[in-house]
């Protein structure tokens, strides 16, 4: 166990020393904000939907902690290609993941498992679920900043 712990770790802290599709998206045709306040993390998260609902762009931006991070960038990696539809899907699997830890099996969750400990520390759930939230607004085209509290 404290092998798969382990990786989950390095999994973690290399995408949030090496965010995958950070910056602002050229193009993007949605964006919404987020805020943490108990941790201090924001970020943007930018999406060019196609008009047959599909996701052919995602990035973010934005400043957090590790996990706040991570997440965002496996979050953009997971998202790249897919449906509004499973877009939704997914943002529905990973929160029950962070929130009870079932379905860390899930093959479509993927490298998101990585964020099964996270249930374990009720006030790293939000970090993990910012961009989450912030994703929806987007696809939902809200114009006011997503916040945790």
């Amino acid at each position: 166990m404290d092998d798969l712990r382990d990786l989950y770790q390095e999994v973690i802290l290399d995408h949030n020393k090496r965010p995958r599709n950070f910056g602002v998206l050229p193009g993007a045709n949605r964006s919404a904000e987020g805020h943490n306040p108990l941790c201090g993390d924001r970020v943007t998260v930018f999406l060019d939907v196609d008009g047959a609902g599909r996701i052919q762009g995602i990035s973010f931006e934005g400043a957090g902690c590790a996990i706040s991070t991570a997440s965002a960038s496996l979050m953009t990696e997971a998202l790249k290609g897919r449906s509004v539809e499973e877009a939704r899907e997914l943002f529905q699997e990973f929160h029950r993941l962070v929130t009870t830890g079932e379905g860390a099996g899930a093959p479509e969750l993927g490298k998101l498992a990585v964020f099964t400990g996270v249930r374990e520390y009720p006030m790293r759930v939000k970090c993990a679920t910012l961009a989450w939230h912030t994703l929806q607004a987007a696809l939902d085209q809200r114009d006011r900043p997503v916040s945790t509290e």
